[in-house]
């Protein structure tokens, strides 16, 4: 199925979004979300995101530990798909294993010479991005 898919990193007070294009190729960062301290995710500006950019499918980092297992992170994030899933009437919304997107990220930026000071928010997306953007590589030439 062609349509875009949305991405999510998942964090505790960021959460990053990315979009992929309609042919579902390429990734680029959306925005971040921002959750404040003690409040709860902030699904109705991500269901917002879903309707405006038409979204077909949803892809939810799945943040495991170096040695590939789920710990409270993974969890948080797993009930988050779960979330998602009951909100989006009939979207497809799967894991993706994001070990390692955030520092990917950060290296890359640093490599060309830019700052990360200041630019949480960026990196959170540019995260998710690179998340949706293995996704998309490791599924050429198969539907959602």
């Amino acid at each position: 199925m062609k349509g875009r898919l949305l991405a999510v990193d998942w964090g505790e007070r960021r959460i990053g979004l990315a979009l992929s294009d309609e042919t579902q190729v390429l990734a680029q960062p959306l925005t971040t979300l921002t959750r404040r301290a003690g409040k709860r995710f902030p699904m109705a500006q991500l269901l917002q995101q879903i309707s405006k950019h038409n979204v077909v499918g949803i892809i939810v980092g799945l943040p495991l530990d170096q040695d590939g297992h789920e710990g409270d992170a993974a969890h948080a994030a797993r009930a988050l798909a779960d979330d998602i899933k009951g909100r989006v009437g009939g979207l497809e919304v799967r894991m993706w294993d994001e070990r390692m997107t955030t520092a990917r990220v950060l290296s890359a930026v640093r490599e060309m010479g830019g700052s990360t000071r200041g630019r949480k928010a960026d990196l959170d997306a540019m995260a998710a991005a690179l998340l949706l953007q293995h996704y998309l590589d490791a599924r050429k030439g198969t539907a959602l």
